[in-house]
């Protein structure tokens, strides 16, 4: 056979050979030989993982040229103009809003640089599902938004292409992919089969296949026409699917294909013929029926019009006997339900991608396409024909939360643009599809309602604990549904078609009244479900906002039809709703669902109607009977509201008190509460007022409680529950009567008002708000609807506080506030109370307000009551609103309230008070029109006429009302009255009986019931109506309660005017606090702020504007009134609630009392606390003062409280921090600051930091010298030093260990680890590791120790020579091993274990005394360095400093000093001889033995501390003066050594001349010249000294030195030596720092040493040189020292000579200097691949001390179970590592074993942080944060500011 032959052929030249073939004129041969070839190489019964065949795809396609040519070729003919690149999720993408069109609209990065976005709102963000770039795209984004590539339409200008290129694509492609279809055909096994389902696995085999179709769809344009030909070609399917005849295999292979696809209609087909509608004898117009049929289970509401046909009977038994619904009239809906047939290679493959669940390469490779047209619209309407089949899929994968992104990756790229949506929608019937399928799979999870009549219900909802709903799975469908409506030509489409409309109604009503509570009375509910979240997000996601999608459409007249429509199926749907309930008009007891969507749609479709469509709402409203039952549920919600918050629902757990924040929770508020509050106002206006209030009354439960009775019973609230009930109900209905939102306010006031009430709960940041100001949830409307831009009305109504810096470290963000005329004219508490989720917001809002009426002088006694607010006029449509304020019953309410609260019975409060003179004025300030005809009949029909003569609350206020009948319980007080004669005159008492009527409890709920039947009937029972006996109404009280009721008269002869003046008196606590003549005193501009009293005289100040009846009744009371003398007087209830009045103002003032006596304790204690300047000074060691304490130091312990000195038995300790710090080691030469490497060219080399530098200066000393010298003459701890700090406080160390215990056995999880020695101290909570013992003394030896000398120098230096030798006897207590010493040396343990065994083994001999010995002493110089450093690096600021007060250098230094006096310094290598005498020559020095390191490489501060370490203590003053000035000798001649190499040759003959003329001078000595040109001499005298350093002083030479640039380097090389010994004097001797002025610091320092004779001390200049004090002669000991170094070996001096150029100054430590933009290191970095593992890390870090790259919790670069940032953290830092998390922004620390989030050094414009990238908006660097982040590194204090703390276990 040819094939084969051409098989084993070469790929290439058989490749080209073929396709010169095909090109010829006659081309069947060649085309039979490629067939053949291809049948043979693309055989689908070879495994997949057999690359043979991809090669050879690759050749014949590339037509023998390689593929790589081929591909450029290829790419040169591209002529595509879109971008369309896919990505995956993760990757992160450009939104730009100003750009958009589509809010889905993304860019892939380069697009979005290559673009021009400045001043743009966009923000980058990190794609969730994967998306693709639209650049070049203008359906979805305007054309200036577009990149420079894509800018230009390359289309036009790309040369055609020729034929041949793609040709040999065209033949092999088809089979290509009909190879890789016959793959998925055989892989696939359906989920449901007993065999293992490995998907996976087929799909990775196939890996390569599909990559190659994906890099096929890269090459551009070119190909991708070719591959839309054979995707959607029919005839090469048809010829391809099935495969030839006679190929056994391909016939099976088809066979599983038809069978995978008849399991791919929505309902199978035993479903379908179990539902009874076999399809053929319905006929064509059942077709439609039964396919719904079949799809609906038989269960959606009908619509009414089609009730009984003869499907009924088939239907009858399922669920609740629900009638079915009927899709469209039209067989076309058919196809929905049917099997899927395919006619082309893409819908196939569409298929087995659905089948497979979406695996993303073949996501990526469909969606690569797309920027090819006429693919996009097949592929479009393909994924149209197979959506019912993907949401089948979805609903029964296991990994739907991926499928679920990748389903959104495709469809959003498909829907978004318009022009596709509207064709599918129309040709493909895809809003039939997708409401059909949303209905398909809620009706997988529908349960019965227990609404209302739980035994009959034939409504069904969705039962939320249902993984469809709990995992959101129906998303992808919604975002879809949402997406489409969002274009004008889909949604008018949606809203004409009404069957259309009915079947989403009969969706919407599966979620009215799901998640049902009913409250819990009698124990607690074992099991709190948390499914609520799931019904919120479903309400919210599945019927709110389609519906915002839908309002969007419904904005301008013309679309006044559509509104109607909606309005009319909404209240259809509601009736059948409350018919399948069973609901009449009491709402069944106990229950609540917070889910009413039929009732919002409803509502905010009135809403637009009204407010944008100019409709009247009459038209749109239902008769009065329907209204009222409309109003029931939403009522309901509103009174469990109250009781949620009034505990009543406590037994249901903490879930129901989480739906009722989620409820006005800013993103759901708008589509809940706020429609809620609408529909209840609607029905407000449009029912009988008297009847709207009784019944909220009933509903919030406190009907009894309206009683002029002092004493009543509540059948249905506790006595503690009243309160808040009543509280509630009257701030509903303020609420009601004063909420504008949808009664007239613009959008612009809307939005107005939602900021200035969040702003007054508390300051806020700009994206809370933005996320706290409820927008439209309709995602098209970007930001807030209205004219005016959310900024803009930000900066009119608050102040931006830029962040602030606290001391204690906590990151402030940049706050909005207020402004002042907000507070004062704009602050409204109602909507406050709306609006919050935590009710101590609305305490917060209050206080805020208070403290701005104080600090403006406005209101500053007592507490204000909230402002009272103008409101914006009704909106014609809803004037019936005020009807409510104008009603008898809300009168008769009123007075009873103001009544009981003025003789001050049981619950009432002042926030009853409040809220009821709220209502009060609020209908003063909405008077209702009165049509006067119609007052006359009414007045003898209304059952309580006795009360109020009309309606009108103006004329009614100063109506006196003179007797009142009450049903009290026998026990009550006012029964007692009976026994008083009757009222004297008989007049009165004839009118007794007629004139008072029953009191108006009983009223409220009968008047109810009658309004109720009168409406229903319309009939004329009113007349038997009214003489039906009120005292039916006793059923509110439950049989058995022992009291019997009996009715009373109370004479009363008061009008609310009269209560209300009563009650001014009452609360101003003054007798006639109302003159008669105040109200014309009185000016109205005070009144707006104030607190009850101000109140009250609002009110009667505007009653007494409107009305001069009420003006004279205001007078009239105020001229003859008297004391509230109670009609009740001697009650014992009155006496019980004096008591208690009088019980709490005693218990405010023992309250005020112990406050003020633990205030007087802290402040104490603060003040001992912080004004510590070092513990030194609290330790009462201020040596500096006169006169000397005689006793031991006291100290005391803060855990027993005890007071006492430290002794030997039992010794006190300061409670330390041990750290490890590397922050000197990482200081460099200059004061430059590193950079942050951004780009390939940038580097930092660590080489010239300090801890290199002195490394490499012990390792160069250690191979030239002896290993024991060489170790006394440099310190280590630069890197990983041991640091010690303290809180200043002090315990008992046995005290500690049982405080450490208790730790130990404490349970809680604490920030730190007790086993570790870690704790916190007992009184400041400061972080601490260690406790440090203090030495017991008295401070009598401090005389002696500071006595001023007058010894000679010579005799000093002779005496501390004898102390040294004294050394060995000196007794160190060995046989006797007390407690202090026992302590000192576990301290000396704890150091060790501080930091790691590298900084501490420096020796050959790891673990020798000397290693020890360098370690110990190095301590006390890193301590010393490190205090200098906090200070600024030098001591010109004197006094104490922060860092001082941490210090415990004096402790530190006898704890060391105890713990070095083990070891003896060899007196034969004693330096001190060595420093002051000029010895005689050794010649006994062994030539192998190394020789000691030469004086003038040794370090004069390690010196000085070994030394002072070493020396018996308490050292005296005079002897460390000695020690200081024979150093500084050293010091000084090291100096001259080191400037002399600097010279030129030229130079150094000068000086040395010139110096030596001066020699003989008497002071040479101390001249520098003569000692400069000595030390020249001297070292010149080998050559090798200076002739090593020949290139160096080349760079320097150009500058000439003269003598004062000679003085002030040598200055400059003596300072840190002379600064360092004057801290140490300051902390040993408690000598006091004097500041000075930087210029005269080396003076300064030099008299405080006493190296300077105060004398010498004017203003004349200080030359160092005057401060050397030598014992023997100068120029003899400086022979000597420089002999040392020109005695070397020539090889040793050659290496070892750059040991006398030394530069002891270093800048002060800095963390890298960063970029001012984010973004620069965000591109750099978050793309950059690990230095370690050569992959691009997921979690990328950076260490801000060093710049170190590092992959944060990599597994790929753990080393020893370590991963890397922990890792670095050692190195780096020892253990304290600063990183910034290159995808988050944030900064981390991690210390030890612990870290901690520090927060971010950068900042959006808004000042806020961005952590995760979340808003992905600009950030910029703040530059106070990262000063506070550096210095928080530098003075070691992130454990004590930072207070989160957590392990990292390694795995950071």
């Amino acid at each position: 056979m040819m094939a084969a032959s051409l098989v084993r052929r070469d790929k290439n030249s058989t490749a080209a050979h073929l396709k010169a073939d095909l090109n010829c004129t006659d081309n069947t041969p060649g085309v039979r030989q490629l067939q053949e070839l291809l049948d043979c190489v693309l055989n689908p019964e070879k495994p997949a993982a057999d690359t043979e065949a991809l090669d050879w795809c690759k050749c014949l396609i590339a037509g023998g040229e390689g593929f790589e040519e081929f591909c450029k070729t290829v790419r040169s003919y591209d002529n595509a103009t879109l971008c369309g690149l896919v990505w995956t999720a993760n990757f992160v993408a450009y939104r730009c809003r100003t750009c958009g069109i589509s809010p889905c609209m993304s860019l892939c990065a380069e697009c979005f640089n290559n673009g021009d976005h400045t001043g743009h709102d966009f923000n980058m963000f990190r794609s969730q599902a994967g998306g693709a770039c639209d650049c070049g795209d203008s359906n979805v984004m305007r054309e200036t938004g577009f990149c420079n590539r894509h800018r230009l339409r390359t289309g036009e200008n790309v040369p055609t292409v020729p034929r041949d290129l793609l040709l040999m694509s065209e033949m092999v492609l088809p089979r290509f992919i009909i190879c890789i279809i016959q793959y998925l055909r055989d892989g696939y096994t359906e989920p449901d089969t007993s065999t293992e389902r490995d998907l996976q696995k087929v799909l990775q085999q196939l890996e390569p296949q599909i990559s190659f179709l994906e890099e096929l769809t890269k090459m551009g344009g070119a190909m991708r026409t070719v591959l839309t030909k054979i995707l959607t070609n029919q005839q090469i399917f048809k010829d391809l699917s099935m495969g030839q005849e006679d190929n056994v295999y391909a016939k099976m292979n088809y066979e599983k294909y038809l069978s995978a696809l008849r399991n791919s209609c929505l309902v199978s087909v035993e479903e379908k013929a179990q539902s009874g509608a076999a399809e053929p004898t319905l006929g064509a117009e059942a077709g439609a029926g039964a396919g719904a049929l079949g799809l609906l289970g038989a269960e959606a509401p009908a619509s009414p019009d089609e009730s009984n046909k003869e499907e009924d009977q088939d239907g009858g038994q399922s669920v609740g006997q629900r009638k079915r619904v009927k899709l469209s009239g039209t067989a076309k809906d058919q196809s929905i339900m049917d099997s899927l047939k395919h006619k082309c290679f893409l819908e196939e493959l569409l298929f087995w991608t659905i089948k497979y669940e979406f695996p993303q390469k073949m996501v990526t490779f469909l969606l690569n396409m797309l920027p090819d047209q006429d693919y996009k619209i097949t592929f479009t309407k393909t994924f149209v024909q197979h959506y019912a089949f993907i949401m089948k899929t979805l609903m029964k994968s296991q990994e739907s939360d991926t499928m679920s992104n990748r389903i959104v990756h495709i469809s959003v790229q498909l829907f978004s643009n318009e022009e596709l949506a509207r064709h599918v929608t129309e040709e493909c019937q895809l809003l039939d599809i997708m409401v059909t399928v949303l209905l398909y799979m809620m009706e997988s999870c529908l349960i019965k309602s227990e609404l209302q009549d739980e035994e009959n219900s034939r409504h069904v909802v969705v039962n939320c604990s249902e993984p469809l709903l709990k995992n959101n799975t129906y998303w992808p469908l919604v975002s879809d549904f949402i997406n489409i409506l969002s274009h004008k030509s889909v949604a008018k489409k949606f809203l004409e078609d009404h069957s259309l409309l009915m079947l989403w109604m009969s969706f919407v009503s599966f979620f009215q009244g799901m998640n049902l509570n009913k409250r819990e009375l009698s124990e607690h509910v074992e099991f709190e479900s948390q499914t609520y979240y799931a019904a919120f997000a479903a309400e919210l996601e599945a019927c709110a906002q389609p519906m915002w999608g839908l309002l969007t459409h419904c904005k301008v007249k013309e679309t006044q039809e559509y509104t109607k429509t909606v309005v009319r199926y909404c209240l259809e749907t509601l009736q059948i709703w409350f018919d399948a309930i069973g609901f009449v008009d009491e709402p069944a007891p106990n229950q609540v669902t917070f889910h009413l969507p039929l009732h919002r749609y409803y509502a905010m479709f009135l809403s637009k109607a009204v407010k944008c469509q100019g409709l009247d709402l009459d038209s749109l409203l239902p008769h009065q009977e329907m209204l009222m039952k409309i109003m029931v549920h939403p009522l309901q919600i509103q009174a469990s509201l109250s009781e949620i918050h009034s505990n009543m629902w406590v037994r249901n757990g903490l879930q129901i008190k989480g739906q009722a924040m989620t409820y006005v929770q800013s993103h759901f508020c708008n589509s809940m509460i706020d429609p809620d509050i609408f529909l209840l106002q609607v029905c407000a206006s449009r029912l009988d007022p008297d009847y709207f209030i009784s019944s909220v009354f009933e509903r919030f439960k406190v009907v009894d409680l309206l009683t002029m009775a002092s004493v009543h019973q509540n059948a249905v609230l506790d006595g503690e529950q009243e309160r808040p009930m009543l509280e509630g109900a009257l701030t509903f209905l303020v609420i009601l009567s004063s909420l504008r939102i949808h009664l007239g306010m613009a959008d612009d006031e809307i939005l107005r008002a939602e900021m200035v009430s969040q702003l007054c709960m508390n300051d806020r940041t700009h994206s809370s708000l933005l996320d706290l100001i409820p927008e439209n949830p309709n995602p098209k409307s970007g930001i807030v609807p209205g004219s005016c831009s959310f900024e803009e009305m930000l900066s009119a109504v608050a102040d931006f506080k830029a962040p602030v810096f606290e001391p204690g470290g906590s990151m402030q963000q940049g706050m909005y506030t207020p402004k002042e005329e907000v507070w004062e004219k704009e602050f409204d508490p109602i909507m406050v109370v709306l609006r919050t989720v935590y009710r101590r917001d609305v305490q917060s809002a209050m206080d805020r307000y208070s403290a701005f009426l104080k600090q403006s002088g406005m209101h500053t006694t007592g507490n204000p009551w909230p402002p009272y607010k103008e409101r914006t006029p009704l909106h014609p449509c809803y004037k019936g609103l005020d009807r409510l304020l104008h009603c008898k019953t809300l009168h008769i309410v009123i007075f009873t309230l103001l009544y009981k609260i003025w003789l001050d019975h049981s619950n009432m409060s002042e926030h009853v008070l409040c809220m009821v003179l709220y209502l009060i004025e609020l209908g003063l300030d909405n008077q209702v029109q009165e049509d006067k005809e119609e007052e006359e009949p009414c007045i003898e029909e209304h059952c309580h006429d006795s009360w109020f003569p009309g309606t009108n609350l103006l004329s009614n206020l100063h109506h006196v009302i003179n007797y009142v009948r009450v049903r009290v319980p026998e026990t009550a007080p006012e029964v007692k009255r009976e026994k008083d004669p009757p009222p004297s005159t008989s007049a009165q008492a004839s009118n007794f009986g007629q004139n008072v009527r029953e009191a108006q409890v009983f009223s409220l709920v009968a008047e109810r019931r009658r309004k109720f039947q009168e409406i229903i009937n319309r009939s004329s029972t009113e007349a038997s109506q009214v003489v039906r006996p009120k005292s039916s109404s006793t059923r509110w009280v439950p049989p058995g309660t022992p009291p019997q009721l009996v009715t009373e008269i109370l004479e009363i002869r008061e009008s609310m005017l009269s209560l209300l003046i009563k009650l001014h008196q009452k609360l101003s606590a003054k007798q006639n606090s109302l003159s008669a003549t105040w109200l014309e005193d009185m000016e109205t501009s005070s009144h707006a702020h104030g607190d009850g009293i101000t109140a009250i005289e609002r009110v009667l100040t505007k009653a007494a504007t409107r009305s001069r009846q009420s003006k004279r009744s205001i007078q009239e009371i105020c001229g003859k009134v008297s004391p509230p003398v109670a009609p009740k007087k001697n009650s014992p209830t009155d006496k019980k609630t004096m008591d208690k009045d009088e019980r709490r103002q005693r218990a405010r003032e023992r309250q005020q009392k112990l406050l003020a006596e633990f205030a007087s304790r802290q402040k104490s204690f603060m003040e001992t606390a912080m004004d510590v300047e070092s513990p030194d000074a609290e330790a009462a060691m201020d040596l500096g003062a006169s006169e000397v304490m005689e006793s031991e130091v006291l100290y005391d312990c803060v855990i027993c409280g005890q007071s006492g000195p430290s002794t030997e038995d039992r010794p006190t300790g300061l409670v330390v921090l041990l750290q490890a710090s590397s922050v000197l080691g990482h200081r460099c030469k200059s004061d430059e600051t590193k950079k942050l490497p951004t780009t390939d060219d940038e580097h930092i080399y660590p080489a010239d930091t300090c801890g290199a530098a002195h490394d490499v200066r012990l390792a160069l000393m250690q191979r030239f010298f002896k290993d024991s010298s060489c170790l006394q003459s440099v310190s280590i701890g630069w890197d990983g030093g041991v640091y010690v700090q303290t809180c200043g406080h002090t315990l008992h160390i046995d005290c500690h260990k049982s405080y450490m215990e208790s730790l130990r056995n404490d349970q809680v999880l604490q920030g730190f680890s007790v086993d570790k020695g870690e704790f916190t101290c007992p009184l400041c909570r400061q972080f601490a590791n260690s406790v440090l013992p203090c030495r017991p003394g008295r401070s009598t030896e401090v005389v002696s120790w500071h006595m001023p000398t007058n010894k000679k120098t010579a005799v000093l230096v002779k005496e501390v020579e004898d102390l040294q030798e004294q050394l060995g006897l000196f007794p160190v207590s060995t046989t006797t091993e007390s407690n202090l010493s026992k302590e000192m040396e576990s301290v000396i343990k704890d150091i060790k274990n501080t930091t790691q065994r590298k900084y501490m083994d420096y020796g050959k001999n790891p673990g020798s005394p000397d290693n020890d010995f360098l370690f110990m002493y190095s301590v006390a110089r890193t301590n010393l360095e490190l205090e200098l450093v906090h200070r600024g690096g030098n001591l010109c600021s004197g006094g104490a400093s922060a860092a001082a007060k941490r210090s415990c250098l004096n402790q530190l230094f006898h704890v060391l000093a105890m713990h070095m006096r083990l070891y003896s310094i060899d007196s034969a290598y004693n330096p001190w001889t060595r420093l002051t005498q000029v010895a005689q020559r050794r010649d006994d020095c062994l030539d192998d033995e190394r020789p000691e390191v030469p004086m003038l490489f040794r370090d004069c501060p390690s010196l000085l501390i070994i030394f002072v370490l070493t020396m018996p203590q308490p050292l005296r003053k005079e002897h460390f003066i000695c020690l200081v000035r024979m150093l500084y000798n050293l010091q000084y001649t090291q100096a001259l050594a080191s400037l002399s190499a600097k010279f030129s040759p030229e130079e150094r003959q000068a000086w040395s001349t010139s110096g030596a003329l001066k020699k003989n001078a008497f002071n040479a000595e101390k001249s520098y010249d003569a000692l400069l040109s000595h030390v020249i001499g001297e070292l010149s005298k080998v050559k090798t000294v200076y002739d090593v350093n020949t290139e160096v002083p080349s760079m320097l030479s150009s500058s000439v030195w003269s003598p004062h640039s000679i003085e002030y380097s040598l200055q400059q090389f003596c300072l840190p030596y002379l600064r360092l010994s004057c801290l140490l004097q300051h902390h040993l001797f408690g000598d006091k720092l004097s500041g000075c002025p930087e210029v005269e610091e080396f003076s300064g320092l030099a008299g405080c040493l006493g190296l300077l004779a105060p004398a010498l001390q004017p203003s004349n200049p200080v030359y160092s040189a005057s401060c050397l004090d030598w014992t023997v002669n100068a120029f003899d000991l400086m022979t000597q020292w420089c002999s040392e170094v020109t005695g070397l070996s020539d090889t040793q001096a050659k290496k070892s000579i750059t040991l006398l150029v030394q530069d002891p100054q270093w800048a002060s430590p800095h963390l890298l200097h960063l970029p001012d933009h984010y973004n620069i290191i965000f591109q750099y970095y978050h793309k950059k691949a690990c230095t370690a593992c050569k992959k691009v890390p997921k979690d990328p870090a950076l260490c801000l001390v060093c710049g170190a790259f590092v992959c944060l919790k990599g597994l790929c670069c753990k080393q020893q179970g370590i991963c890397e940032c922990v890792l670095h953290s050692q190195h780096c830092g020892a253990a304290t590592g600063i990183f910034l998390l290159i995808n988050a922004s944030v900064i981390i620390i991690i210390r030890g074993h612990r870290f901690c989030l520090w927060g971010s050094v950068y900042l959006d414009a808004h000042g806020e942080e961005d952590r995760d990238l979340r808003r992905g908006k600009p950030l910029f660097l703040c530059v106070e944060r990262y000063r506070v982040l550096q210095q928080q590194w530098v003075s070691h204090t992130f454990d004590h500011i930072n207070k989160r703390w957590g392990p990292h276990y390694n795995g950071l």
